[in-house]
């Protein structure tokens, strides 16, 4: 950790949610996305064939490029549109995905939008369906987070919401530091470097003293040139970067609950979620 970019591999691999809280991430294996991907594309042929043998009958009579138009049209609506479409309503979930207790969300831990959606049937229609799935089984055996290619092309991963979440428990501000940080400039921390400070914070109980003061020395010269103003001078290293990482999650979480009250007031609710 003695180079400016060292926080990455102290903070590992988690999953780094919108108010910068260290997630120990719930990915879906393998065998579920496979589970999953399994029954959306048995569908997916299911209403392809259901529909093209439909269009037959009714077209009857129809020339040969009208009914390859009409195929085309059918499969691109099947294979992207609709998937995308059902991912951006429901905020990540199909029925495959729904059956297994998954959900497709970014790599920050936010739902994905219509942009991400779209990105990963379009790949899907490459790497499932036209090369039977094998790019995709051995992405996701590959990638520690098993993205499949379009996860990766997207920004996205799918978390399975059956498994328990485990939060590291959030800092506090000391009173002395309280008016310095409410003031401060912590918009420029790095998201990684945030993750990275909470778990030395929630670790340092069980270091060594001198382990524990060295990454607190180290963790401080990192963080404070993305700080406006510095602190005060006198204070503890971990003093000083437990209430820069408390109030970036305190903005933040004003941050999202603004965003998650007007996400709530143009966006239909999770039709697949149960009432009440």
């Amino acid at each position: 950790m003695s180079d400016p970019g060292g926080y990455r591999s102290y903070a590992g691999d988690d999953l780094v949610t919108g108010e910068g809280v260290a997630v120990e991430v719930p990915a879906a294996s393998v065998a579920a996305r496979m589970a999953s991907g399994l029954i959306d594309v048995v569908l997916a042929l299911t209403l392809l064939i259901g529909g093209i043998i439909a269009f037959g009958l009714a077209l009857g009579d129809a020339s040969d490029a009208m009914v390859g138009i009409v195929g085309i049209a059918w499969s691109t609506i099947v294979i992207v549109v609709l998937p995308a479409t059902l991912e951006t309503v429901t905020r990540g979930r199909t029925l495959g995905k729904l059956a297994l207790g998954l959900r497709v969300v970014r790599d920050d831990g936010g739902p994905i939008t219509a942009r991400h959606a779209v990105v990963r049937a379009l790949v899907a229609y490459v790497e499932v369906y036209i090369l039977t799935g094998v790019p995709a089984l051995l992405a996701a055996m590959i990638h520690p987070r098993g993205k499949r290619l379009g996860d990766m092309a997207a920004g996205t991963m799918v978390v399975s919401q059956r498994a328990r979440l485990r939060l590291t428990a959030p800092p506090m501000v000391h009173p002395s530091l309280q008016q310095w940080a409410a003031g401060a400039d912590v918009a420029a921390l790095p998201s990684g470097l945030t993750v990275a400070v909470r778990q030395f914070l929630s670790r340092a109980p069980s270091l060594s003293p001198e382990s524990r003061h060295r990454l607190g020395v180290e963790l401080l010269h990192t963080t404070l040139p993305h700080v406006s103003p510095p602190p005060p001078a006198g204070h503890h290293p971990e003093v000083v970067l437990a209430a820069v990482v408390a109030e970036r999650r305190r903005r933040d979480l004003e941050r999202l609950w603004r965003e998650e009250r007007l996400r709530a007031r143009v966006l239909p609710s999770d039709p697949l979620l149960p009432r009440g």
